[in-house]
């Protein structure tokens, strides 16, 4: 299944696509902090959609490790006036919301997001799948464990992938009995996962694509690749880009990521090599 419908326009991901991160958080791993008014925010987007990112995600929640609690109304008020604000800018664009909120869900579709990006694949939120089916928007699911408060405690596996294929199996049938449709898995690199953990499911991406489902890849700039080669976020683009043709070699449909142009370039050399 390689077709998504965003707002009744099917989205063909069998060639693979790109998807720039918004974070309008104040604490957000690499760009925490830098976007904060929406001027900015225009810039920051009208840069993504020139580069060629087909998707923009937006985030109101930071989910990095030991992340803090952030109420849903406070969510609301840095999301849903953003999401306005681009809709009205550019009236095409196709808006992801990553949120595990159903109400963050419900109030940012109905003015105009396009798709529902979920760390917890509808655990954090009983009202989530329902929601999504309800709104008939793709749904991205990750896996994860605990909350991003507790993930890193929780990273203890016999078997990760099958672990993780158990997961999804699981989640994939719950949503499907609210009639969801359009579903796309996400692994969740660097959540309840150690750098270790990160690398042997890199290497065994392909196992996820069991569900035949379209896999979203996020390692944009993670600790898995900064961490290994003793740098910052800031100094991980050569890293994340290498990393991120591997994904592609692997399978990966979308590729999340803080720089469109590298990935997006990486996709077209990769085409070349027949992936």
């Amino acid at each position: 299944m390689s077709t998504i419908n965003c707002k009744g326009t099917l989205i063909d991901l069998s060639t693979p696509k790109v998807m720039g991160i918004v974070n309008v958080t104040p604490d957000s791993f690499f760009d925490g902090g830098k976007l904060t008014n929406s001027d900015e925010i225009i810039l920051q987007v009208e840069k993504m959609l020139h580069d060629g990112a087909t998707f923009i995600d937006l985030g109101g929640y930071s989910s990095k490790p030991g992340a803090e609690f952030v109420s849903e109304e406070e969510e609301l008020n840095r999301v849903v006036p953003i999401v306005k604000v681009l809709v009205d800018k550019f009236p095409d664009i196709l808006l992801s919301i990553d949120t595990f909120r159903s109400e963050v869900a419900k109030q940012t579709v109905e003015n105009g997001v396009a798709i529902i990006n979920d760390i917890s694949a509808g655990l954090l939120d009983e009202k989530m799948l329902e929601t999504v089916a309800k709104l008939q928007v793709p749904y991205i699911m990750m896996h994860m464990k605990g909350t991003p408060k507790t993930m890193q405690s929780l990273s203890q596996y016999e078997d990760l992938v099958k672990e993780m294929n158990f997961y999804f199996s699981e989640r994939i049938a719950k949503a499907r009995t609210f009639g969801l449709n359009d579903i796309i898995i996400d692994p969740g690199f660097g959540f309840a996962k150690t750098i270790e953990h990160n690398y042997e499911l890199l290497q065994n991406l392909e196992l996820l694509q069991f569900h035949d489902l379209p896999i979203l890849a996020g390692i944009s700039r993670k600790s898995m690749i900064y961490k290994a080669l003793e740098t910052s976020p800031k100094d991980a683009l050569n890293g994340t880009t290498f990393l991120h043709a591997f994904c592609l070699q692997k399978g990966a449909n979308i590729l999340r990521v803080h720089d469109v142009k590298e990935a997006v370039e990486c996709v077209k050399l990769m085409s070349r090599l027949g992936n």
